[in-house]
């Protein structure tokens, strides 16, 4: 894609946001004493500053970087993304929140074994949690490596390196402890990254002469270079051919210089760049819309076969996956009391409201500006191109620096609770639970996905993320909603459902990001269902989990019994207590 040296405001920014990041980490690393500082900080964050930290983690590089790509590439369907990733809340608000911080339990399998009493159950829960974190954890070193390599022009793994590097010692030093001053910090820094530049591109925009929805194929207004890092099918939204310098790999043939792209599907080769004139058409990728009249129309899906199955299926991975993400879960577990923990679900779904319109507002005009990103396959970097693309000068260039220290202050944020979510469990249930032993596991933790994440292929960032969502919906969720809600769930039901779920959910993820399959192949749908496999993956794991149960012995009547007692009785009654177990301090 076109990219241009960083300018000294853009390389300062980068600087202050790592430098920031290690600073407060610094903080929080003087106040860790305790395994339990590590794992939950104490217990002791209240409801405000635990909203701005979820907020915080959760708000990673697919809600700053992806959102905004998906909507440019695909328009009205990837508005199912920021509700999706915000309506998940309200279903954490209401079933998971205040029952789950009662418990008393430090990590998700620890609730499993509280709730069912199989220590067999715990060790496959911490398995999945595992999964579930490392495949999130993927996408963002590989954002990381995206973002620096066009801000500074660097190789991709430099950047995705100098995340984990940071991510890696903050956990390490910290803990959760260390971590919650971090992400309360990087939420206002994001918000403001995101929403400064989108008011003032609003504002520049207003005055111009576009609009969206024009029934015309996109065109650039200057000469315009594009770089394709990997391969990929373009269309060229005209009848009419036109003549194009390419320099690379066009339809399995080497090309150099001014070649005519007739109208019609061609693959562009990896390492292959594109120059467009002014006023040229933008091959757009294979599945986008073509032109603006259906960019704003609903129902094309996401680029692949059966559409309308894609967004239903990505609506219920959306919905209740996270109810599933242990990053997420995590951190309901430091707040005092169950009260508090729903009232930071409920401050959350209003600051992550809040932030989503943003990303909204620049994909639609990043649509308009740099329709180039169009071309490449992957819209990633909309967020960080747009306001040079819209501003020239310094007002150009510090918004663009402010936009590339949100972006980065995303990566970290999020990768850090991944991190610390992976190293209590394993510190707890592969290692005997003492601080040293946490911060082995977050050594090991941050270094085998960042390891992967140099050679797995690259999605954009919000579709492998979505994809973790799956898995954690078809896994997690349901062994927590049943656990917290049925009575009758049982620990050979519950494993069931996991493993069934989480190999159809984690079977689908994994032929994804190794390179998916033919769309054409069955008329489409083992494309289909692998893309997006929440809708065929949630169903059978609730459903395995209910049956499971129902054929099998549980736990005695009064066991379960007590057990929702402490649940879901206020904590003034003084009916339950936080759990210890495995918990060292050295």
């Amino acid at each position: 894609m076109d990219t241009a040296p960083a300018s000294g405001l853009t390389l300062a920014a980068l600087v202050l946001v790592a430098v920031a990041t290690v600073a407060i980490g610094a903080l929080g690393v003087r106040l860790a004493r305790t395994t339990s500082d590590f794992l939950v900080a104490s217990r002791g964050v209240g409801s405000r500053l635990n909203a701005a930290a979820v907020s915080g983690e959760y708000l990673s590089a697919a809600s700053f970087l992806g959102v905004a790509g998906l909507i440019a590439k695909f328009g009205a369907d990837a508005l199912w993304y920021p509700v999706g990733f915000t309506a998940g809340y309200l279903g954490l608000l209401l079933f998971v929140a205040a029952p789950l911080r009662r418990s008393g339990s430090y990590t998700v399998p620890d609730f499993a074994e509280f709730r069912l009493g199989s220590l067999r159950l715990r060790r496959l829960a911490a398995l999945i949690v595992v999964l579930v974190c490392a495949l999130y954890l993927i996408p963002q070193f590989q954002g990381a490596g995206l973002t620096l390599r066009i801000l500074l022009g660097v190789p991709g793994w430099v950047g995705a390196a100098a995340v984990g590097v940071i991510v890696i010692a903050n956990v390490t030093a910290g803990g959760m402890r260390s971590i919650t001053f971090v992400q309360a910090f990087q939420y206002w820094l994001k918000l403001t990254a995101v929403a400064l530049p989108a008011l003032v591109l609003l504002v520049h925009f207003l005055g111009d002469h576009r609009e969206f929805g024009t029934p015309a194929p996109p065109t650039v207004s200057q000469r315009t270079t594009v770089d394709v890092t990997t391969a990929v099918t373009v269309r060229m939204p005209t009848d009419a051919p036109q003549v194009t310098s390419i320099q690379g790999t066009l339809d399995g043939r080497a090309v150099h210089g001014l070649v005519t792209l007739t109208p019609g599907e061609h693959t562009l080769g990896a390492d292959t760049t594109v120059v467009l004139e002014p006023g040229d058409t933008v091959p757009v990728v294979v599945g986008a819309p073509a032109d603006g009249a259906d960019w704003v129309r609903a129902g094309g899906g996401f680029g692949g076969p059966h559409p309308l199955y894609a967004v239903y299926s990505l609506i219920i991975a959306l919905f209740l996956g996270a109810m599933g993400l242990p990053h997420v879960l995590v951190r309901f577990y430091t707040n005092p009391d169950g009260r508090a923990a729903r009232a930071t679900a409920l401050a959350v779904i209003a600051l992550v409201g809040v932030f989503y319109l943003f990303p909204v507002l620049l994909g639609a005009l990043a649509r308009l500006y740099v329709p180039q990103l169009l071309l490449t396959g992957t819209s990633d970097a909309a967020v960080l191109l747009l306001p040079g693309a819209v501003l020239s000068g310094l007002p150009g260039k510090l918004l663009a620096a402010l936009a590339a220290a949100g972006a980065v202050a995303a990566f970290l944020s999020t990768s850090s609770g991944l991190l610390v979510s992976i190293a209590g469990v394993l510190s707890t249930d592969v290692l005997r639970g003492r601080i040293r032993d946490f911060r082995v596991a977050a050594l090991i933790g941050g270094a085998v996905p960042l390891g992967l994440s140099f050679g797995v292929a690259t999605l954009d960032v919000s579709r492998t993320v979505g994809l973790a969502f799956s898995l954690a919906a078809s896994t997690l969720c349901p062994l927590l909603v049943l656990g917290i809600w049925w009575r009758g769930l049982t620990a050979t039901g519950a494993a069931a459902g996991l493993v069934l779920g989480g190999l159809t959910a984690g079977g689908a993820t994994a032929v994804s990001v190794l390179g998916g399959i033919s769309d054409t192949a069955a008329n489409g749908w083992p494309a289909a269902i692998l893309g997006y496999p929440a809708a065929v993956s949630v169903p059978l794991a609730f459903l395995t989990m209910m049956l499971g149960s129902r054929l099998t012995r549980g736990q005695s009547a009064r066991e379960v019994a007590r057990i929702f007692v402490r649940m879901h009785a206020p904590e003034r009654l003084g009916m339950g207590a936080d759990r210890e177990r495995g918990l060292h301090s050295a």
